[in-house]
């Protein structure tokens, strides 16, 4: 009895002492430590850069119009918008319309009544019935009803419209059946060599771009930039995109065509003596930036304001010192005053 009493007084204590042992195990256990990359905090001047983005226009003297020769309805578009097309290939066929054709025959018969008239004037001439002014009159009104009829032939021939140059076509202004009055543009092409990249900017980042100012553009499926400069700057203001214009003229080898999107940079000025961090170390929370800060092997939130971006590197306003450590990997799955090793 004497020993069940002692057991029974000593179970608490053992109870107290295996929580004890557990709570003594909690408060050891190591605090996690992340895996990180750092870069530094860098001052120096920054150049102030300014993404575009646009695409391939024709230039001034590369556009070609092609124009219906007479009033026609449109038959059938042998070259699609996009398509590359020599010089002399067929691009749309036109047919006269009804119109065209009435005037064609006209024409025709009127040719034909003046050269007789023309004919019995200098046969009247001749017998001494008609004066020599009669048939001056006569054969002024033939040669003129003749040149109407060349004309209205020569024009009702070529309505098959062909590229006068090797090109790429820019434009269909009509589909088929449509009626095209005479001079009127059905397709537009785009001649080769003769290409400008043509980018919307800003007005105010306008102002601060002269023509010889270099530009790097970057083109769809392509690795490489191609460096060009700046042709000039339009300061005019589209009313639908409001951006001013920016043109600067493409290397004939570049195997571009009009309508084809580019984007590109420019340098416009620079940032003189700023801090800045690797663009890779900025996170954002909400809309605010920050970068965890590193030092003693402890990661600290810093708030920052931004200026602009150069290159990998992004310019601080304030919330870091030059020298400093800021996290560029792994930053993600920190929280402010974690401890850090670095890789």
């Amino acid at each position: 009895m004497a020993a069940l009493t002692r057991l029974t007084l000593l179970a608490p204590l053992l109870l107290l002492a295996a929580c004890s042992g557990h709570g003594d195990e909690s408060d050891n256990a190591p605090d996690p430590v992340a895996l990180v990359a750092l870069g530094a905090v860098e001052q120096g001047p920054v150049a102030r850069t300014v993404s575009l983005y646009g695409m391939v226009d024709a230039g001034p003297s590369g556009t070609i119009a092609l124009a219906a020769p007479a009033e026609a309805t449109v038959s059938q578009i042998v070259a699609p918008v996009g398509t590359h097309v020599g010089a002399g290939q067929a691009v749309v066929v036109l047919s006269p319309s009804p119109a065209t054709r009435v005037d064609l025959a006209k024409a025709a018969s009127d040719a034909s009544a003046a050269d007789k008239a023309l004919a019995r004037a200098q046969r009247l001439r001749s017998d001494g019935l008609a004066s020599d002014a009669d048939v001056e009159t006569a054969r002024a009104t033939a040669q003129s009803a003749d040149a109407l009829a060349r004309s209205m032939r020569t024009r009702t021939s070529g309505l098959t419209l062909r590229a006068p140059a090797a090109g790429v076509v820019q434009a269909i202004a009509h589909q088929p059946g449509d009626l095209v009055p005479a001079g009127t543009s059905v397709a537009t092409i785009a001649r080769l060599g003769d290409l400008r990249a043509h980018f919307g900017v800003d007005p105010g980042v306008a102002r601060q771009i002269r023509p010889g100012a270099p530009i790097r553009v970057m083109v769809t499926n392509s690795a490489a930039p191609i460096e060009v400069t700046v042709q000039s700057v339009d300061p005019v203001v589209d009313p639908q995109t409001r951006l001013a214009s920016l043109y600067a003229r493409l290397p004939g080898d570049a195997g571009l065509a009009a309508g084809e999107t580019l984007s590109g940079t420019i340098d416009t000025g620079a940032v003189g003596n700023a801090l800045t961090v690797p663009y890779a170390a900025l996170l954002d929370d909400g809309g605010q930036p920050y970068v965890y800060v590193v030092a003693g092997g402890v990661a600290h939130r810093h708030d920052v304001d931004t200026d602009v971006a150069s290159g990998d590197r992004i310019a601080i306003i304030k919330g870091v010192r030059a020298g400093e450590k800021v996290v560029t990997q792994g930053g993600t799955a920190l929280e402010d005053g974690m401890k850090v090793r670095t890789r």
